[in-house]
């Protein structure tokens, strides 16, 4: 076979040279140790969790290490690809603080390793492909699906390993004049890798790879035996064939990507290995998981769990911030310690590194999240809660737009009960449950929600009448208490709730349920922070007219 005509053959319109790329993407100037990494999403309109939590993986190895963190549009499926979907990927990623030095912008690239959109770089895969049919180490395959599907079948009856190699990669053996035959007759092909590997050898005689994992060490599997596809009948790469050409351009050093992609490394290593380069440093991080209702661990799921989805946390408003700090619990062992040691540090300052990364599954727990959650709004100041919320609330709750129109207004409410030395308020989760939980400071969104307790429902008017009677916005908070108390004695409460419960047959309740009462006519609620500072930034002429509409 002359394998160099062939190359011409298939690939007449290729006049660049794999030289020519590589002087095209030099080698970059960085220092020394400097790590490159990238994500490469696909645009089908769903962005994930993982996506995140990968992303973050790469952002923290670039840029503790002095190097560079790229975006790369991975769209050579296009059957999957979704209009609009890199812009939601971009949005998505950069709402949650993920910074890239180079690739695909909503602007075009940024960077001179582009262009970062693969469908764009169709030549250049086709230079690649052209350079390992003319080394014999690739070839057109001219099997049909139908015939396919039969092989397929007759695998599984004998319980054969699937797919192309061996006695089923029946174009490998095609002489030159067969193959410009089919080509003359406008056959469809595919261009298959011409893999070296046996596996129907001896399981000794069978040879190994051995990759040093960044995450999970030394792994050591069996070599790929697989005739696998690179160029689709379309001329458009497939995912095995385009990421080895691009991150070896690219020059990434540190691939990140999950442990679905465990499989399919023998079969990128081979690639590596025939156009002679050197594979960058794999790290295959764990599968997101969740306990299901019975204890047991299982995959995060697209379809059963909407919490997988970016939108989710967009859509409810969860602070970056918080989310960033929850996934750093779970992509390092030692975070949650080191934050403990250094409470007021930024995220920024913690050493991440992948070998303190979990090789299993790593556990999502969305109650978690909310409780880290708790802990990073809390320094997070008023002033920038509002910037926050009044920002999630004009792309999510635009009807809101009025509870922003007084700023010192929304910002007190924000902040009741933060700066408590002992135990602050840790009200605040996510920007949707932030406006449920200050509702009733506003007119148009207070409603009723809790009962008046049974103790002191029916003396319910004749609590309020003498509150609003008694009521003297100027009050400190003491004072404030004293007529409460002094109204409920005078009904016929208990002063101290240990009174009412030493002798209840004395007390109809006690100063705990008159209290409850009036902040359920002033919050609907029968929880709320203090009652005495949610009047002081009502102020008098909202408590008033609260109380009164009771009366």
């Amino acid at each position: 076979m002359d394998n160099q005509k062939l190359a011409e053959l298939l690939f007449p319109h290729i006049t660049k040279t794999p030289e020519d790329y590589e002087a095209m993407y030099p080698q970059r100037d960085l220092p020394a140790g400097a790590k490159v990494t990238r994500l490469g999403p696909s645009p089908t309109g769903f962005i994930h969790l993982g996506n995140l939590y990968g992303a973050f993986v790469d952002e923290r190895l670039a840029h503790q290490s002095g190097g560079k963190f790229f975006l790369r549009i991975e769209d050579t499926d296009d059957k999957r690809f979704v209009e609009g979907a890199v812009e939601i990927i971009i949005n998505s990623l950069r709402f949650f603080g993920i910074q890239f030095d180079e690739g695909a912008t909503m602007d075009g690239d940024l960077g001179a390793y582009g262009d970062y959109t693969q469908s764009h770089r169709g030549e250049i895969y086709q230079c690649f492909a052209k350079k390992l049919v003319s080394e014999g180490k690739a070839y057109p395959c001219f099997l049909t699906e139908e015939e396919i599907a039969a092989i397929r079948t007759e695998q599984e009856a004998t319980k054969q390993n699937p797919g192309i190699y061996g006695k089923w990669a029946r174009s490998r053996g095609l002489s030159l004049s067969e193959i410009e035959t089919k080509l003359a007759a406008g056959q469809p092909y595919v261009v298959r890798l011409k893999s070296d590997g046996d596996l129907s050898l001896p399981e000794e005689q069978i040879r190994r790879i051995k990759v040093q994992d960044a995450i999970r060490g030394e792994l050591d599997m069996p070599e790929n035996d697989q005739d696998t596809v690179i160029l689709k009948a379309t001329g458009i790469p497939t995912y095995h064939f385009a990421h080895v050409v691009d991150d070896h351009l690219m020059r990434t050093t540190h691939v990140v990507r999950g442990a679905e992609w465990l499989p399919s490394l023998p079969i990128h290593i081979e690639l590596f290995e025939k156009l002679g380069w050197q594979p960058p440093v794999y790290c295959h991080t764990a599968q997101l998981m969740k306990l299901d209702e019975e204890g047991n661990k299982r995959k995060l799921s697209k379809r059963k769990d909407p919490e997988l989805s970016l939108d989710y946390y967009r859509n409810q408003g969860y602070h970056p911030a918080a989310v960033r700090e929850y996934l750093l619990t779970i992509l390092n062992s030692n975070f949650e310690e080191w934050r403990i040691a250094n409470p007021d540090a930024d995220i920024e300052e913690f050493p991440f590194t992948t070998e303190k990364m979990s090789t299993s599954g790593a556990l999502f727990d969305l109650n978690k999240l909310n409780d880290i959650s708790k802990d990073v709004l809390l320094r997070i100041s008023a002033s920038d809660l509002f910037d926050f919320l009044k920002a999630w609330s004009e792309e999510f709750r635009p009807e809101l737009s009025h509870i922003f129109d007084d700023r010192a207004y929304l910002e007190k409410i924000l902040d009741i009960g933060r700066h408590e030395e002992r135990n602050p308020r840790k009200d605040h989760i996510y920007a949707q449950q932030m406006v449920e939980n200050i509702s009733y400071f506003f007119d148009d969104m207070f409603q009723i929600e809790d009962e008046f307790p049974a103790e002191a429902a029916s003396d319910a008017p004749a609590i309020l009448k003498a509150y609003l009677d008694s009521y003297d916005h100027s009050d400190d908070q003491s004072q404030w208490f004293d007529k409460i108390r002094q109204i409920g004695t005078e009904l016929g409460y208990a002063a101290k709730p240990k009174d009412f419960k030493k002798n209840p047959d004395q007390y109809k309740g006690h100063v705990g349920h008159v209290s409850t009462v009036i902040r359920i006519a002033l919050m609907g609620r029968q929880q709320s922070p203090d009652v005495w500072e949610i009047q002081q930034i009502l102020g008098e002429e909202r408590t008033r007219a609260r109380i009164g509409k009771f009366l």
